[in-house]
């Protein structure tokens, strides 16, 4: 700032010297002189009025030079009055060169100090272009270096001391004005013409040698022109272009890096509950619950999941998992070489958070991503996932596996990896493979809102590619798909042309097109390598590639880092276009879905089927508990039926008919010990836990299958009968159950004291019934062996067939034999047995001795058993000879005692039955029906299959529709308010 005032005081003083000079002739008054010169001439005049100033102060006021000492002026003394014509010429003449002096000076002063002023500020007014410097051509800068137009103008403004030694203080001037004559005046001019004759040679001699800078620049200029070539000038300029990116791409990932852990930062905090609120989900994490439940979606009434997605799908070994690994900065996936490791979609989820982790959609734990334990329990996991939904005889499956990726830094998306696209089906694999991969991966990429990241293999021919076709018949336009060059570093090493992979990457070669194309390298092919490893090698691969210093490919079509933010801006773009229509659509299917209901099921409530498996579960619960509450004398009266409809075949046919062919009671009393004996130790035991069994089922199935009137709901019976199947195949009887029922058992056969009237009467009447039933049963195997009598043959028309005419002489043939011998033997000899043929035989019917022998089996038994029935009623009376054990009597009863000990052991075994079946086997039987059902309802499946029916579809499409639209509501709510 005191250069500018001692600039403007200066410039002053110089104008009014050079318009008032002493040496015009006119009237000029006094008031329009310069101070100068009124203090010069007229000091003393009338009307001036004026005061001579301090000379400091008045210096300070109008001039910048009060750095230097300054002389007192010594004035000669003036006369007041206006003189025009003083004849001095000295004077005139001092005062011309005043006048030439100060002019020049003045001039070159003012406009040298306002050329550096307008320099600097024009100066300060241009940003720095540094770092922009390989814009402009290399020449200019040429030209800079043999010029320097701002430190010349600079060093050649005149600074204000060399300006006051050329000038002096003005008080000296004015003196010396006023002694022309004088010795120090001649010198003073001398000088002052010889400065003047140095600063003109100094002008010539800049003008001359700025003339030959442009001469020499010129000259410089032509030569460089013809020396390069406009080739070696674009390649030059495309170099620094390429330095210049990936500078600033450094600077990007440098700032990304500070705002990452920034982010993570501000997300710890949060998480740690520091501002004390409710994180609400990300947007990201709402819109991926979204396609959760879409998944599980059958959708009708032409509604279906055009949500938007990345799906990732390429050939088999191209590199899909190694992107999207690269995307979600983990090694997340299993890995093998050259095997399909990839059976089934998964669905990854990208997001911010504080902490880099992964976990599933159903479970709770996470895995943290930053050690390499959790990483290798996360791939085994997702491979256990995958061989668990592929079924038996089958290589993929299309269910989807859920997972959800959070860090800090991720790009906000929903990724789906495919399994790889195969040419040929090799050993091991189901020989629909193929169209199964085919099959999934159309059924992902036909969605019209889904964005196909096709990726292919830089390393193998392009034919050789089989996604490309699949991508260019699902997306013909190109408006939704990427294209990823993977493995470019080996690609670059082994094509002999690179234009081929510009080709590629262009699209040329495939007739697929694509909204973007990128080249990415995913690694070294070393599975261990990590992430930030090959994150550093892809980089420096593409700083070195050729592909981008000869202009193949761009900058910002390389790296995995450009390709994620890519996607992931291509990934909500098509979100914000489509999510309001499909939430529109949802709410078209809810109000149909809502008016379905009421016009079918106006009286019910909407009840899914998990609500439907829930009701179901108390019910049969409840039945079950129901089972405690039958009487025992209804489960003794079962048992004790149930069992002898079991036993008593071996009862009659094994103890009984044996026993009865001795000859005296003492051998039958001993052939029955002996058999009975056997029975408990062998059989019985066993026989009678299977009764109670087979009796519990029965009653638990009567029970469950029961009808509750108006209250029966028909749609549990598919589940009430599954529940009760597996149920019983789990439940087993008590193992020591058999051996305490042996001794109880084995110790009421024993007994034969029948203590009253009463008792005998009773097993008299267990011992007819027996006896008929087995009676009746005979009679029916003799009517089917032998057809038909004659009064079934006249009444309704039927005839015996040869087999039963044979049958039925040889019938006719033993009971002759019989009525012969009332007390034949239960078993034919032989002779009997020829003249019973020989005897047929004469009346024209032959026979076999088999069939003589199965004949008489029947016709024995029936004569043994009417036998039986008739001393069965002779023994009514013979309780008096028991108790006397039949001494001085012909009538044995011991039959009745063995029918007596059977039916009272029957009736202790029941009582026994029923005891542990209330105390124990009822309770067991509640604990695996709840097991079931607990099973039950973890298995979706087994639900689907079990409740059926259009009420039970219909209430799931409400209910999933209705949490569709909920979801996309608040999702849609939340984008807004982002925006």
């Amino acid at each position: 700032m005191w250069r500018v005032r001692r600039a403007a005081v200066a410039c002053e003083v110089c104008q009014s010297l050079v318009k008032h000079s002493s040496g015009t002739k006119g009237n000029l008054p006094l008031q329009k002189l310069h101070l100068v010169s009124r203090s010069i001439y007229h000091t003393h005049h009338p009307t001036l009025k004026l005061q001579r100033p301090q000379l400091r102060t008045s210096l300070q006021q109008f001039s910048s030079l009060t750095s230097l000492p300054l002389r007192r002026l010594k004035l000669s003394p003036v006369k007041y009055g206006y003189q025009p014509h003083r004849n001095f010429w000295p004077a005139r003449l001092a005062a011309r060169l005043l006048k030439l002096r100060y002019l020049i000076l003045g001039s070159a002063v003012g406009g040298g100090y306002t050329a550096k002023k307008t320099f600097d500020q024009w100066k300060d007014m241009i940003p720095d272009l540094s770092d922009y410097k390989w814009i402009v051509p290399d020449i200019v800068w040429e030209i800079d270096e043999y010029i320097d137009l701002g430190h010349k103008l600079v060093s050649e403004v005149i600074e204000a001391s060399d300006l006051l030694l050329l000038l002096g203080s003005p008080g000296e001037t004015a003196f010396r004005a006023t002694d022309p004559g004088s010795e120090s005046d001649k010198r003073y001019r001398k000088g002052l013409l010889g400065e003047l004759i140095l600063l003109q040679q100094q002008i010539q001699e800049h003008e001359e040698e700025a003339r030959r800078a442009a001469g020499q620049y010129s000259t410089s200029y032509a030569q460089q022109k013809r020396k390069v070539s406009d080739k070696e000038k674009i390649d030059q300029l495309q170099e620094e272009l390429l330095h210049t990116q990936l500078k600033y791409q450094r600077i990007l990932e440098r700032l990304e890096k500070e705002n990452k852990e920034l982010r993570k930062l501000v997300l710890q905090k949060d998480d740690k509950g520091i501002h004390h609120r409710k994180l609400k989900k990300s947007l990201i994490d709402m819109y991926s619950e979204v396609l959760d439940v879409l998944s599980d979606y059958d959708a009708s009434y032409n509604t279906q999941d055009h949500l938007p997605r990345v799906v990732v799908v390429g050939d088999q070994s191209a590199g899909k998992t190694s992107v999207l690994e690269m995307i979600a900065q983990a090694r997340i996936f299993p890995r093998g070489s050259g095997e399909m490791m990839t059976r089934s979609p998964v669905k990854v989820t990208l997001s911010e958070g504080p902490h880099h982790v992964a976990l599933f959609k159903d479970s709770s734990r996470e895995f943290d991503l930053t050690k390499e334990e959790d990483l290798a329990a996360l791939r085994h996991e997702i491979e256990l996932r995958m061989r668990k939904n592929v079924k038996e005889g089958c290589t993929v499956s299309p269910e989807t596996i859920s997972l959800n990726v959070k860090g800090p830094g991720l790009q906000r998306m929903v990724l789906v990896d495919l399994p790889g696209v195969i040419n040929t089906v090799t050993s091991g694999m189901a020989p629909d493979t193929k169209e199964t991969i085919f099959s999934i991966s159309k059924a992902y990429m036909q969605n019209p809102n889904a964005i196909i990241l096709c990726i292919q293999d830089g390393s193998v021919d392009a034919e050789r590619s089989i996604v490309t076709d699949l991508v260019s018949q699902m997306d013909p336009h190109g408006r939704r798909t990427i294209f990823v060059l993977t493995k470019v570093d080996l690609a670059e090493k082994n094509v002999t042309s690179p234009s081929r992979i510009q080709q590629i990457i262009e699209g040329k070669l495939f007739p697929m097109k694509a909204l973007g194309y990128f080249a990415v390298v995913t690694g070294k092919g070393n599975s261990s390598e990590s992430i930030e490893a090959i994150r550093d090698y892809e980089e420096e691969f593409f700083q070195n590639s050729k592909l981008l210093k000869t202009s193949m490919l761009k900058a910002h079509q390389v790296t995995t880092r450009n390709l994620s933010l890519a996607v992931s801006d291509c990934f909500w773009k098509m979100v914000r276009e489509s999510v309001e229509q499909q939430a529109d659509s949802f709410k078209a299917t809810r109000f149909n879905l809502e008016t379905e209901w009421k016009n079918n099921y106006p009286r019910l409530r909407e009840l899914d089927r998990n609500e439907l498996f829930e009701k179901a579960k108390n019910e049969i619960l409840d039945e079950v508990i129901s089972l405690s509450q039958v009487t025992p004398k209804h489960w003794e009266e079962i048992l004790q039926q149930s069992l002898w409809e079991r036993v008593s075949t071996h009862v009659i046919e094994n103890i009984y008919l044996p026993a009865a062919q001795t000859m005296n009671s003492g051998t039958f009393n001993t052939t029955v010990d002996i058999k009975l004996k056997q029975w408990t130790d062998k059989q019985l035991p066993n026989k009678a836990v299977e009764v109670a069994w087979e009796t519990l089922q029965e009653e638990f199935s009567r029970f469950m299958t029961e009808p509750k009137g108006k209250e029966h709901d028909d749609i549990f019976d598919k589940l009430k009968e599954a529940v009760k199947e597996e149920s019983i195949k789990r439940h087993k009887w008590n193992d020591f159950a058999e051996d305490s029922l042996r001794v109880i058992q084995h110790n009421a056969l024993e007994d034969r004291s029948i203590s009253d009237k009463q008792q005998w009467d009773a097993a008299i009447y267990f011992m007819e019934e027996a006896l008929q039933a087995r009676l009746k049963d005979t009679e029916n195997a003799i009517e089917n062996m032998v057809g038909p009598d004659w009064k079934k043959r006249w009444l309704y028309w039927k005839n015996r067939t040869q087999e039963q005419c044979v049958h039925n002489e040889t019938k006719n043939e033993l009971e002759k034999m019989l009525k012969c011998n009332e007390e034949h033997p239960a078993y034919l000899a032989s002779d009997e047995i020829t003249t019973v043929r020989k005897n047929l035989e004469s009346r024209g019917v032959e026979v076999d001795p088999s069939l003589i022998k199965d004949t008489w089996h029947q016709v024995y038994r029936r004569h043994f058993l009417k036998t039986a029935l008739n001393h069965c009623n002779l023994c009514r009376r013979g309780f008096y000879y028991y108790q006397r054990h039949f001494v001085d009597s012909e009538l044995e009863c011991n039959d009745v005692v063995l029918f007596w000990r059977i039916q009272r052991m029957l009736a202790i075994t029941a009582n026994t039955l029923r005891q542990q079946l209330t105390n124990t086997e009822v309770r067991r039987l509640e604990k695996n029906v709840k097991e079931v059902l607990e099973d039950f309802a973890e298995d979706s499946e087994k639900k689907v299959k079990l409740l059926t029916g259009k009420r039970v579809q219909l209430a799931e499409d409400l209910k999933k529709v209705r949490e569709i639209q909920e979801k996309l509501d608040a999702f849609i709510e939340a984008l807004h308010q982002e925006k």
